[in-house]
């Protein structure tokens, strides 16, 4: 029978073997196991304002709400006559005749008009605005870059376009939120926005701006 000092020189002959053969790796990554891959982060998703399909914006609830000054009144009439009828728009129409520009907005086919609204001519300084009145040049100059040929949808609007008076306007926005920047402005002081979008007349597509705008210098 062997000795007990005998007994634990064979335990500990068994044991060093066996310590040698474990892994200091944790459970989980164990050979034959492979570490979970990291997660993804999917890309945040984004969507575009819808397309208006008609006339839009805060502003249209101060056009005649029936009659030839409405915006189904309107439709039929071309773009000075439209205006002539737009209690929202005399200023404008004012404008538009001390040009003599009334029969080149009514007979021009197929066009945009950033039409400046009554506060658009408001924001204007009373000596500036009467100074640009009676200078038919200029005055001719600043409306007719209002106008781009070809009639724009709200899916259109945006983006940089020539003008009638053959210079270049960028309007920036989507869906029914469009802008032109302050320094294309006449004042100068503030962005000139769509209040009243896409309002179709015989001979064009308006929207109704709260500035007027004005060409580079």
């Amino acid at each position: 029978m062997r000795s007990t000092p005998a007994r634990a020189v064979l335990a500990l002959a068994l044991l060093v073997p066996l310590a040698g053969c474990t892994s200091d790796e944790p459970a989980e990554q164990s050979a034959g196991t492979s570490a979970p891959a990291s997660a993804v982060p999917l890309a945040p998703e984004t969507s575009a304002a819808p397309v208006p399909t008609g006339p839009f914006g805060a502003g249209c609830q101060f056009l005649p709400p029936d009659g030839e000054g409405s915006i189904a009144g309107m439709a039929d009439d071309p773009v000075a006559a439209a205006a002539a009828n737009n209690p929202a728009l005399s200023a404008l129409v004012r404008a538009v005749q001390a040009a003599n520009l009334v029969d080149t907005l009514n007979t021009t086919p197929e066009v945009t008009v950033l039409a400046p609204a009554n506060p658009a001519f408001e924001a204007v300084p009373a000596d500036a605005l009467n100074a640009l009145l009676v200078d038919t040049p200029r005055l001719t100059a600043v409306l007719t870059h209002h106008v781009i040929p070809g009639r724009l949808g709200p899916g259109e609007l945006a983006g940089t376009h020539t003008t009638l008076n053959n210079d270049r306007i960028t309007i920036e926005g989507e869906g029914e939120t469009f802008t032109v920047s302050a320094d294309q402005t006449l004042v100068g002081a503030a962005d000139a926005t769509v209040i009243c979008g896409n309002v179709p007349v015989a001979n064009a597509t308006l929207y109704l701006v709260d500035q007027v705008l004005a060409p580079a210098p």
